[in-house]
């Protein structure tokens, strides 16, 4: 049961953040909105916010998610494979030393939580462009410490393991063809090419965050019997980022 949730505002140069995705320009406005709106579905849920100011030395901070890994038992502090991004979980540290024993990646390691799903007590961590294996090392060992079990993923294609697959409770998962065998296939929701973007899914407690405009996965989770909110994520989607990554969650 998930209590709080740490956010940030997206900056005035949200637009100058690192992107692939080729969707276009973000509309700033409408990207506070759509931030609001993500806001009200955590209070929704159950939780506390708290509610970070822009920071306008880094244009992706409002991706709160790749500063650190938390769960009730350890805050991890990541260290953000983009050079651009090191220094967002700076901040973020401060913060999380009030909630409890917290621990950190250091260097050569880098690490961005959008590597990293957790599934009850088993965490899968992606090695990417932005996290690698002696990142995914230390993390391992300092969950152990904790009583959570982990294992490596290779992610051949894409910008963090959790852009292609969420865990959804109860045992299932949605995910892009690549990553569908983590799972028993019978627990698994795979998506079709044209909604790949569907997979970063956000359980958060008893309700579960999917982005709008995908109807073949909406149909397929609601078959599953999920309490969803829908919310529209045009403009993060094209600075790559998704449901899980605008919020820390414990």
């Amino acid at each position: 049961m998930y209590t709080r949730a740490i956010v940030r505002r997206p900056g005035r140069n949200f637009a100058n953040g690192i992107t692939t995705s080729n969707l276009g320009q973000p509309d700033f406005n409408r990207a506070l909105e759509q931030h609001a709106a993500y806001c009200e579905a955590l209070i929704k849920c159950g939780v506390e916010l708290t509610v970070l100011d822009a920071d306008e030395r880094y244009p992706d901070g409002c991706f709160v998610e790749d500063t650190a890994v938390v769960n009730s038992r350890v805050k991890v502090i990541s260290r953000p494979g983009a050079a651009t991004r090191r220094g967002e979980e700076e901040e973020i540290a401060r913060i999380l030393v009030g909630f409890g024993t917290t621990e950190s990646i250091t260097a050569p390691g880098t690490l961005e939580g959008g590597d990293v799903l957790r599934a009850e007590n088993h965490y899968y961590i992606g090695i990417s462009e932005r996290t690698n294996r002696e990142g995914a090392s230390q993390l391992s060992a300092i969950l152990a410490k904790h009583g959570f079990t982990s294992s490596v993923i290779r992610v051949e294609a894409g910008l963090h393991l959790k852009s292609d697959i969420a865990y959804l409770g109860n045992g299932n998962y949605i995910s892009t063809p690549v990553f569908s065998k983590i799972a028993h296939p019978a627990n698994t929701i795979v998506l079709d090419p044209d909604e790949y973007y569907s997979a970063n899914c956000l359980r958060v407690n008893d309700y579960l965050l999917i982005a709008k405009g995908f109807p073949k996965s909406k149909r397929k989770i609601l078959e599953l019997g999920y309490n969803i909110i829908e919310l529209d994520m045009s403009e993060f989607r094209k600075m790559d980022g998704g449901l899980t990554c605008l919020s820390l969650l414990f």
